[in-house]
């Protein structure tokens, strides 16, 4: 064996290695700008002092009742300053946080409380009483629920053994937090919606997440002191790991519970906001709004967009309004965009057409990320870098997940070869720019949330009169992508497009429901296999809604 002087007397010790975590960050930013304001919702302010001590208490009630490491805290709310503290104050008792998508219904809510073996169900009033119809479909009664009270919130009930304020009033604000043995320890479990069954839940660990959060500072250039509205969703990849991002920047977080077009372009103003995310549908609601809500714009405003690529014209429209947009692309298990759409000077001077067909490529690995190619799936060989050549997107990295949760076969199986398989499929153009054809797995992304299209169709084969079925997406100006359902009826059936749509709202989640059917005979290979590539095709050739 080779000697080698640098392993002799050069040990890890507590002076030069500590393991990785983004609560960190909180403790840091309290320490120096304890005065600053951290978080706004409505009316209320709260300095990084009042924060850090707000989730320290969290931390310590949470570790007081016993849960700590191993164990899963669920949260399902908007965006409002509780779920902000969740992020920190959960895993500083060594639990993991789960946050949960407020759009599902309660058949999924009660499966992910199962699967996760969540121990304590924190609920805003918004969603009580579907939650409260998850606690019981889920048969579990050791479930300690807390609820959140939102005096801005005129509506819900009260469904747990307490509030969450009398919850943080059982804990110390000066609670010692519990650093991670290994920053390979979880911090978070988020689920995706899956292409088939019940959804997966992707495992975070400390590590990612701290380099993902600074490698959004670094991706963005987020500067000094960021203020950042919330219009992405909190529940989904955590953010995109924002929270945790805006505590290491020692900006200020905007909380919004409902995203609208009015609030967001008065909280614009009023707040000097600098920095926003969301899905090509917030785009689009921004650029359809009244023209009166945009009058008194600042120029400047960042706005990163992802999830269904957003329309070039969208793009185009959104910096005509002064915002400066962003394109980035990524997944669940990839802790949100791990690539973005890097700007390069010279391109400034194109057109305002050619530069958001530019910004609408997704673009290269952000500065967390190891590895991005596109290849071919069975080999994993690189395809031609000519923008033509179709093949599957890969990644790997530390900001990609831990694996699934209880699914080793899954695991396996997105890890194969030693990059994660996005099961995506685009494009490598001749400057290393990554652009997303088309989804190898039928997904839909409406409004940034995904739509398994084998979900809609085992709805729509419930209809007694539905013979035959089969969904794609089709693009939505504002939504970015909606579900689209093409149909053979059975011999003699009378339903038409508003009663089948109606059919699926009642039994799925209303976003999950198909907004276009079309009665037709369905295309097959010789096989009897739907060629939903020829659907797609149709769909695509449809007008875009406005």
């Amino acid at each position: 064996m080779k000697h080698n002087i640098y392993d002799i007397g050069l040990d890890r010790t507590p002076a030069n290695y500590i393991p990785l975590t983004p609560i960190s960050f909180l403790e840091r930013t309290a320490w120096i700008y304890p005065d600053r304001t951290a978080v706004v919702y409505n009316d209320l302010r709260r300095t990084w002092a009042e924060t850090y001590a707000r989730c320290r208490q969290l931390g310590s009630a949470l570790a007081k009742r016993g849960f700590g490491k191993g164990d899963t805290v669920s949260i399902i709310a908007t965006n409002i300053p509780e779920i902000y503290e969740s992020h920190f104050g959960v895993p500083m008792s060594g639990a993991v946080l789960n946050t949960i998508n407020t759009r599902l219904d309660a058949e999924a809510v009660a499966f992910i409380l199962n699967h996760a073996e969540t121990k304590v169900f924190i609920v805003d009033p918004e969603f009580s009483e579907m939650a409260e119809r998850a606690v019981h479909i889920s048969g579990r009664r050791d479930i300690l629920v807390v609820d959140i009270v939102d005096p801005a919130y005129d509506g819900g009930k009260r469904i747990g053994e307490l509030d969450y304020e009398a919850l943080l009033a059982e804990g110390d604000a000066d609670y010692d937090w519990q650093r991670p043995d290994d920053e390979w320890d979880a911090i978070s479990l988020n689920y995706t919606s899956g292409t088939t069954g019940n959804p997966k839940g992707v495992v975070y660990h400390h590590r990612g997440a701290h380099l993902n959060s600074l490698a959004n500072i670094a991706t963005w250039q987020m500067g000094k002191a960021p203020v950042y509205l919330w219009t992405l969703p909190m529940f989904h990849c955590n953010g995109w790991c924002f929270p945790w991002t805006i505590a290491a920047a020692a900006g200020t977080v905007v909380c919004l519970r409902a995203v609208r077009d009015e609030p967001i372009f008065e909280l614009i103003k009023q707040e000097k906001v600098t920095h926003f995310c969301g899905a090509s549908v917030v785009l689009a609601m921004l650029v359809h709004a009244p023209a009166e809500m945009k009058v008194g714009l600042h120029d400047g405003v960042q706005v990163l967009t992802g999830g269904a690529p957003p329309p070039a014209i969208i793009i185009e429209k959104m910096e005509a309004m002064g915002f400066e947009v962003t394109h980035g692309y990524g997944l669940t298990e990839t802790y949100g965009p791990a690539v973005t759409c890097a700007w390069h000077d010279e391109w400034d001077a194109l057109g305002a057409s050619e530069r958001a067909k530019l910004k609408a490529r997704q673009g290269v690995r952000n500065v967390a990320a190891e590895g991005l190619m596109v290849a071919n799936p069975d080999t994993r060989e690189p395809v031609p870098a000519d923008g033509e050549t179709m093949g599957e997107i890969f990644m790997r990295g530390n900001n990609v997940m831990k694996g699934y949760l209880k699914n080793p076969t899954a695991t396996d199986e997105a890890f194969e070869g030693g990059w994660f398989a996005s099961g995506d499929l685009g494009v490598m153009h001749p400057d290393g720019y990554v652009e997303l054809k088309d989804r190898s797995k039928d997904i839909i992304i409406s409004g940034g949330e995904n739509i398994s299209s084998i979900e809609v169709e085992d709805v729509l084969y419930k209809h007694p009169d539905v013979m035959e079925a089969a969904v794609v997406a089709r693009p939505h100006e504002r939504w970015g992508e909606t579900p689209c359902a093409f149909i053979k009826l059975r011999a003699g059936a009378e339903t038409n497009e508003a009663a089948l749509i109606a059919f699926c709202r009642q039994n799925m989640a209303h976003f999950k429901a198909p907004k276009t059917i079309v009665f037709c005979e369905l295309p097959k290979t010789s096989t009897g296999k739907v060629q939903k590539f020829v659907l797609r095709e149709q769909a695509r050739a449809m007008e875009l809604q406005s």
